[in-house]
C-alpha cells in the first residue's frame, strides 16, 4: 500500500498569513529552493494542501481531469463547517466543481449566456458607470482607487451584465469579498446565496436581456439552486478578480517609469500593462483546486488522496524555466486558467479592466501615489493578490459636461 509523505505543521507554508500577503514573491522563491515544484501549504489553520509552483507541472495538472478531478466532496466531508475556507472550496453544482457530463452541462450554459453579451454595449456600460464614479472625487485632489473607483466599478458592471438591482448586488458584493478573505466565509456565503435567490426569482417572474435570464431560460433546464450556483461563480470571477486586476494594473502604471512614460507616449498599451500584471501579480494568485481520488505520483512526490492540489498562478507565471522577463504581447500566463475549466469570460474581463483603467487615466492623467509603494498594505488571504487601499493624489479637476450620466 502506498503511504504518501506527511509534513510537520511547521513545514507547511501558511498562505493566509499577513507575512505571505506582504511578500509572496519572496516566499515563492524560497518555496522553490526548499521544495521544488510541489509545496506543502496550509490554506487556513489545520487545512493542508499542495501548492504547484512549476509552470509545466501546473499545465499537466490542469489538462488531466482524470487524475486531478475538481469535485471536493470526499475532502469536505471531514472538514468542519466552521473552517474559514470551506465555503470557498466546497462542492457546488457548477462548472468549476463538476466533471464529465455535469461539467459540460453547466459550462455550455455559462458559455452561451456570456457569449451573448454585447461587448460593444459592455464598453458603453463601463463608461456610463466609470464617469460618475470619477466625478465624485475628481474635484477633491485625492482618492482611494479601490473604495472610490475599482471595486464599485467592477461590482456595478457585473450587476448590469447579470441584470441585478443595486440592493441585491450590494449584498452579493459583500458576500463575495468575505468569501475571498476567509474571515467569516460561512456568513458571506449565506449572504451571497440569499441575495441571488431573490435575483433568480425576479428573473423567472420578469425576464430581461441579461446573463441571469439566459441561464434561467437555457435548455439545460436548471432549477433555482443550479442557477444560483452559476451566478455565485460569475460574481466571484467578475467582481473581486476584476477590481483587483484594475488596481494592480494602476499600481504598475503609477510605479513603473517604463510603463507610465510609454503608456502616455503611445508605445505601450493598457493591454500590455494588463498582461504584465497577469504574469507578475495576477489578481487571483492561488486557485484552480483539484482533489486526487487516490494517491498520485507527480514530479516524484506522492500526493495524498482527497487533499487539495492548488495551482499557484503567480508562482507558475514567474517560474524561471519559462519567464523571459519581456511580457509585451505574451499571453501564455495562467491567469485565466487552462484546460477544460479555463475561464469562459476572459474577453469580458479584459474589456472591463482595460476600459476601467483607460477611463481613469483619460480623466486624471497626472495621478500619483500618495504613499511610498512599500507602505501599501496587501490583504491577507490564500487565494487573492489584493491591496487594502490604493491612495492617490492629483490636481483637482472639474467634471466636464460629457461626464454627466445620461
Amino acid at each position: 500500500m502506498i503511504h504518501p509523505p506527511t509534513y510537520a505543521h511547521s513545514d507547511r507554508i501558511a498562505l493566509y498569513s499577513p507575512e505571505f500577503a506582504a511578500m509572496p514573491h519572496e516566499c515563492y522563491q524560497d518555496m522553490r529552493k526548499r521544495f521544488g515544484s510541489l509545496v506543502p501549504v496550509e490554506l487556513s489553520p489545520g487545512v493542508p494542501a499542495t501548492l504547484v509552483i512549476d509552470y509545466r507541472t501546473a499545465v499537466q495538472v490542469l489538462h488531466d481531469p482524470a487524475h486531478f478531478p475538481v469535485d471536493p466532496r470526499m475532502w469536505e466531508k471531514d472538514v468542519p463547517d466552521e473552517c474559514p475556507v470551506k465555503p470557498m472550496l466546497a462542492w457546488r453544482p457548477n462548472a468549476i466543481r463538476s466533471s464529465g457530463q455535469e461539467h459540460r452541462r453547466y459550462r455550455e450554459a455559462n458559455v452561451a449566456a456570456l457569449s451573448a453579451v454585447d461587448l460593444h454595449g459592455l464598453h458603453a456600460v463601463v463608461e456610463r458607470i466609470a464617469v460618475p464614479l470619477i466625478a465624485q472625487f475628481c474635484e477633491t485632489g485625492s482618492a482611494d482607487l479601490i473604495a472610490d473607483y475599482a471595486r464599485p466599478l467592477a461590482f456595478q458592471v457585473v450587476n448590469a451584465m447579470l441584470g441585478c438591482s443595486p440592493d441585491i448586488g450590494q449584498r452579493v458584493a459583500t458576500g463575495v469579498i468575505t468569501l475571498f478573505e476567509g474571515s467569516d466565509a460561512a456568513a458571506g456565503n449565506a449572504m451571497l446565496v440569499g441575495a441571488l435567490s431573490e435575483l433568480v426569482a425576479g428573473k423567472r417572474a420578469e425576464p430581461g436581456d441579461d446573463v441571469t435570464t439566459r441561464l434561467v431560460q437555457h435548455p439545460a433546464g436548471f432549477d433555482d439552486q443550479e442557477v444560483i450556483e452559476q451566478l455565485v461563480t460569475l460574481y466571484a470571477a467578475g467582481v473581486e478578480p476584476v477590481h483587483n486586476l484594475i488596481v494592480n494594473t494602476l499600481l504598475l502604471i503609477l510605479t513603473n517609469d517604463r510603463f507610465a512614460g510609454n503608456l502616455l507616449g503611445g508605445s505601450l498599451s493598457t493591454r500590455d500593462a494588463l498582461d504584465e500584471v497577469l504574469f507578475l501579480d495576477p489578481p487571483i494568485a492561488n486557485f484552480c483546486m483539484t482533489y486526487p481520488r487516490q494517491p498520485v505520483l507527480l514530479d516524484e512526490v506522492w500526493l495524498p488522496a482527497h487533499q487539495p492540489v492548488i495551482i499557484s498562478i503567480a508562482a507558475c507565471n514567474n517560474d524561471p524555466a519559462i519567464s523571459g522577463g519581456d511580457y509585451t504581447g505574451n499571453r501564455s500566463h495562467l491567469a485565466w486558467g487552462a484546460g477544460p475549466h479555463a475561464c469562459p469570460a476572459r474577453q469580458s474581463g479584459y474589456l472591463i479592466a482595460q476600459d476601467g483603467v483607460d477611463q481613469l487615466l483619460d480623466a486624471l492623467p497626472e495621478i500619483e501615489l500618495s504613499v511610498e509603494p512599500d507602505e501599501l498594505a496587501w490583504r491577507p488571504g490564500p487565494f487573492h493578490r489584493a491591496l487594502a487601499t490604493l491612495p492617490v493624489t492629483f490636481d483637482p479637476a472639474r467634471p466636464f459636461a460629457s461626464w454627466q450620466p445620461g
